[in-house]
């Protein structure tokens, strides 16, 4: 039981000091849960402040046998870790038993990208005569266009579409609000999605401000999105593996090819650090040194001796 309760409270943290999205909250208990159900079955008398080194390094070992990717492992890890450190801010523990674990070395590997040929075949393949598929290009216009999480684009609100501005307000991680850029494609099958579909649905009461909804009136999910696109791979014969994310990569991937300033992009996709932006979009730390050198004013200055 007192586990549960450690567990609330290092929930309550996260939402309310860290301002982790709901998302990111449930991912970290769900980490969590997966050590408590460890401890219950092997160790049951085991409480937060008995953990050792050695019972979290047993627990690594059992997920291992699993076959759990090094990438899951890593994140289970992460929050383990900061479920310790979370106790010990809190004087809930005297030593974090945390401290001294390894986590896997892992690769960023980056998602398959989309060509523009391939958006365009995905597009075309949409039946547009039925009110879903109308729904479904405005929905892959919007991913493409404005570079959108999945999240964002199913909490994406009619309150915050600023057409005449040409603006998105999008809630992003960590409930970061930001202003997107959205292209006259993407504004042109959000509106006739929203006058020839939605107007004609029956909107329960909760998802009246949602723009893209179900059949049902209800705001969509997160796998509906996925299912679509899964759907118009396989209609078009795609081999590559793409989810909602692959838009997401194509984006940004097309924007830098086309000579789009890096921070324009980091802006637009909403991350905190431009290292993130440049995994994303295919950079190496050469375009990164050719940039600083051309356009910091102190690369331009003359040096007088160089150093052997």
């Amino acid at each position: 039981m007192i586990w549960h309760f450690y567990i609330n409270g290092f929930q309550s943290f996260l939402k309310l000091e860290k301002s982790l999205s709901a998302n990111s909250v449930e991912a970290y208990i769900h980490d969590i849960n997966k050590l408590v159900h460890y401890i219950e079955t092997n160790v049951p008398d085991l409480t937060p402040e008995q953990v050792t080194l050695k019972h979290l390094n047993d627990f690594i070992y059992w997920i291992n046998s699993f076959g759990i990717s090094e990438k899951s492992q890593a994140r289970i890890i992460s929050g383990i870790k900061a479920f310790f450190k979370f106790l010990i801010i809190e004087d809930l523990i005297q030593k974090n038993p945390s401290d001294l674990i390894e986590s896997p070395k892992t690769g960023r590997k980056l998602p398959d990208t989309l060509s523009i040929s391939d958006i365009d075949r995905l597009l075309s393949a949409i039946d547009l005569s039925t009110p879903e598929g109308i729904r479904n290009k405005a929905i892959l216009e919007t991913l493409y266009g404005c570079g959108l999480r999945v999240s964002e684009l199913t909490n994406m609100k009619i309150s915050n579409l600023y057409f005449r501005d040409g603006f998105i307000k999008i809630t992003g991680k960590g409930d970061k609000e930001r202003l997107i850029p959205v292209g006259k494609a993407a504004i042109k099958h959000i509106d006739i999605y929203l006058e020839n579909v939605r107007n004609h649905l029956k909107i329960e009461k909760n998802s009246s401000d949602y723009v893209f909804l179900n059949n049902k009136g209800r705001k969509l999910s997160r796998v509906m999105i996925f299912l679509v696109i899964k759907n118009l791979a396989k209609k078009i014969g795609l081999k590559k593996h793409i989810s909602p994310h692959t838009f997401r990569h194509s984006f940004a991937t097309h924007l830098i090819e086309g000579g789009a300033d890096l921070r324009a992009v980091q802006e637009m996709l909403g991350h905190e650090s431009i290292t993130t932006t440049e995994i994303y979009t295919h950079l190496d730390r050469k375009y990164l040194r050719e940039s600083i050198l051309k356009f910091h004013p102190r690369s331009k200055l003359r040096t007088g001796n160089k150093r052997s």
